[in-house]
């Protein structure tokens, strides 16, 4: 009987064991995974732009970089994908409004000119390719950053975004003598120079 006991506190002993080894064993393996955010406000400003046109674009983007001679060991090479929405109209701060209250006038102009007022973009990197005596440090993918930014701007003003944009510029005016004409007011359009396509 002191044999079956013996016997039993072993195996439990032994299972606990076992036990606490595949709980432990479990939680180690898992990743643990911490974030920091601290949100900071540099800036906060008013604005006055009318957007009409968003453009989705999406662009294949190569960078390399090399010493002297493009050898593997010497190049460092990605290949990615640019996602970007980019937004043209106008930028209201630069149109001139005046109101006259006695003539129930409403005067604007000049128009300004059509512009590329925003780019949001995302980044899809698809390969990495770093050399043995040239590999990517974290200024290389703000640089990519800021070429594949300033060449979907370059695409989009190349890419009749701005002629599309300045298609719409009837529809503005006819939205805007509708609304003052909802006030009473008539809108004068003061033409001033006119507004060419950039």
């Amino acid at each position: 009987m002191r044999l079956i006991v013996k016997i039993l506190i072993v195996v439990l002993i032994a299972a606990i064991g076992i036990l606490a080894g595949v709980y432990w064993g479990s939680t180690l393996g898992q990743p643990k995974t911490e974030e920091n955010v601290s949100v900071v406000v540099e800036k906060i400003e008013k604005v006055a732009k009318l957007i009409t046109i968003e453009t989705h674009l999406s662009e294949i983007y190569t960078y390399k970089d090399y010493y002297n001679y493009d050898w593997s060991w010497l190049r460092k090479k990605a290949l990615l994908r640019v996602n970007a929405k980019v937004s043209a109209g106008y930028d209201l701060k630069k149109l001139n409004i005046r109101a006259d209250s006695k003539s129930r006038t409403i005067t604007i102009g000049p128009i300004p000119k059509v512009e590329i007022l925003s780019v949001d973009h995302s980044l899809d990197y698809f390969d990495v390719e770093e050399g043995v005596f040239n590999s990517f440090a974290p200024e290389d993918y703000n640089k990519i950053n800021a070429n594949a930014k300033a060449y979907i701007t370059k695409v989009a003003a190349n890419d009749e975004v701005l002629k599309q944009a300045a298609l719409q510029e009837n529809v503005m005016i006819d939205m805007m003598k509708a609304m003052a004409q909802s006030m009473g007011y008539t809108l004068v359009l003061d033409k001033g120079v006119e507004a060419p396509i950039r």
